[in-house]
């Protein structure tokens, strides 16, 4: 079983999207969802600083758009089907593009207002997010919670992502769990908090009037790694979790429980295949990074999908 994940903020660096403008038909897709997204992804994926991308507003429709760009590329090889689909955070609407819930259209237009959204929520209040890396999982969380940090993302594999105002995360730098290490992460705000909350509000009155589709193939939610099978729930998840935590931990393991054989990260590829490392042993893993990545990536298909229909082709 062959399963393809989305990352979420944080992943995209300067440069990333350069190698895969030489691909045929991948600069006028960039431009296009850049024109639905009303930003110029080509540029801020090829020319624009590491401050300039990551800026909330920015990284958010970058990431999704470098995603949907890539996919027709790793699709284009018959003979296996992609069987499952998820994303990290932001990824998440990657997915569910994919997984045909929302129209490429639909989701850069959401990502766009998600992102400004949040960029807002993370302006009123100074706040972070910082990576916690090892320790006791229970001791982790108990001494977030003494200083008063939501762990906004449970990642597995050892890594939970603590989120709060800049002198909580300060106080965990100084006083960390024991055996870890606190690292402070290139993102805006306290994401996945209560502090995201007028996004929330906001992206909740978009949804309703948002049409959706019932998944094609299987799509794990980051509320609590089920599969969603109906387009309206799947929506209402990705709104609520802008302010909830994710737990990616439960997709790797819904992932295990599946059988999953193989995993392929889109671009911007290499923390969720870093995670699945510690997390699916035994399972192959390719961080698609460039256009010399898909030979792999399709014999991965090959070997690990199914050979029955292909419907997610349609989100080509």
């Amino acid at each position: 079983m062959l399963v393809i994940v989305a990352p979420g903020q944080g992943s995209q660096t300067p440069g990333f999207l350069d190698p895969w403008l030489e691909l045929d038909g991948f600069r006028d897709r960039l431009e296009w969802l850049s024109a639905a997204a009303a930003l110029d992804l080509v540029g801020h994926g090829t020319t624009s600083d590491a401050e300039t991308i990551r800026d909330t507003a920015v990284a958010q429709p970058l990431i999704v758009a470098a995603g949907l760009g890539t996919l027709p590329a790793v699709l284009s090889e018959t003979g296996g089907t992609v069987s499952g689909w998820a994303g990290h955070s932001v990824g998440e609407i990657t997915a569910y593009a994919a997984a045909q819930v929302l129209s490429q259209e639909q989701a850069m237009i959401l990502v766009r207002e998600r992102g400004q959204l949040m960029a807002e929520a993370a302006a009123a209040t100074p706040t972070g997010m910082s990576a916690v890396l090892g320790g006791d999982a229970d001791e982790v969380t108990t001494v977030l919670e003494q200083h008063g940090l939501t762990p906004a993302n449970i990642n597995g594999g050892g890594q939970i992502v603590a989120a709060g105002t800049m002198d909580q995360l300060a106080a965990l730098q100084d006083a960390p769990p024991t055996r870890a290490r606190v690292i402070p992460l290139q993102v805006a705000g306290a994401f996945h908090t209560h502090h995201m909350a007028s996004a929330v509000e906001q992206l909740s009155s978009y949804a309703r009037v948002i049409t959706t589709h019932d998944p094609t193939s299987t799509l794990l939610s980051n509320s609590d790694g089920a599969a969603v099978t109906s387009g309206p729930d799947a929506l209402t998840r990705l709104v609520n979790q802008v302010s909830n935590p994710v737990r990616w931990d439960l997709c790797m393991e819904t992932f295990a429980e599946l059988g999953v054989t193989g995993l392929i990260e889109i671009p911007p590829a290499g923390t969720l295949t870093g995670l699945a490392k510690r997390g699916l042993k035994g399972v192959e893993l390719l961080a698609l990074k460039t256009p010399d990545d898909l030979e792999a990536a399709h014999r991965m298909i090959r070997e690990h999908g199914s050979a029955a229909s292909r419907p997610q082709e349609d989100a080509q």
